[in-house]
């Protein structure tokens, strides 16, 4: 006889039954990849900074796209450049998309400056050393400039037919503010 274990998942499952109940669902971009705002959001995993709680982003209005500290990776950059492509050829007549690059403070990534905990990680095949370091975000701020400025400069989003707007932005965890570090532009 089995054992079941009870799962963290159920009460999703029940919240899903309830969302599933209403007309939400109906209210969601014609165009796969086209989120209704024309937003595409990157920013951290970590469960604090829960994009549909802190900027009221509803279902189908931004694409966001998570992982460790929010950074623009070349994996970020990829899907980004489906995404605009698909703006760009599905959408001819939109006048821009944004990008809104959001990392935060006491962000568990800045957990990679430990150099005993980065080396432990890299040593069990996780990233590189030198990549692990480059994703700790110490300085919010900092970071998001270099993410915006690596973002801007990417040959991949490169476009002559469409404007492609980047921000960069810090979220204080203590006031839940967001403020603006790079204009989008």
């Amino acid at each position: 006889m089995s054992v079941t274990t009870p799962s963290r998942f159920s009460v999703f499952l029940e919240r899903n039954e309830q969302f599933a109940a209403t007309d939400a669902k109906r209210r969601i971009p014609e165009i796969p990849f086209l989120p209704l705002q024309q937003l595409y959001v990157i920013t951290c995993i970590d469960p604090r900074v829960e994009p549909a709680g802190i900027l009221g982003a509803r279902l189908g209005e931004a694409i966001v796209a998570r992982n460790i500290g929010g950074r623009v990776t070349s994996s970020v950059i990829k899907d980004l450049a489906w995404v605009y492509h698909l703006h760009e050829t599905k959408a001819p007549d939109a006048d821009w998309f944004e990008v809104a690059i959001i990392h935060h403070n006491d962000c568990g990534s800045a957990l990679f400056a430990d150099d005993e905990l980065r080396h432990g990680f890299a040593a069990r095949g996780g990233y590189d050393d030198r990549t692990a370091r480059d994703l700790a975000v110490l300085d919010p701020a900092a970071t998001v400039r270099a993410d915006v400025d690596r973002l801007r400069a990417a040959p991949e989003l490169a476009s002559g037919r469409h404007r492609l707007v980047i921000g960069g932005y810090s979220y204080d965890l203590d006031s839940g503010r967001i403020t603006t570090v790079v204009s989008p532009a």
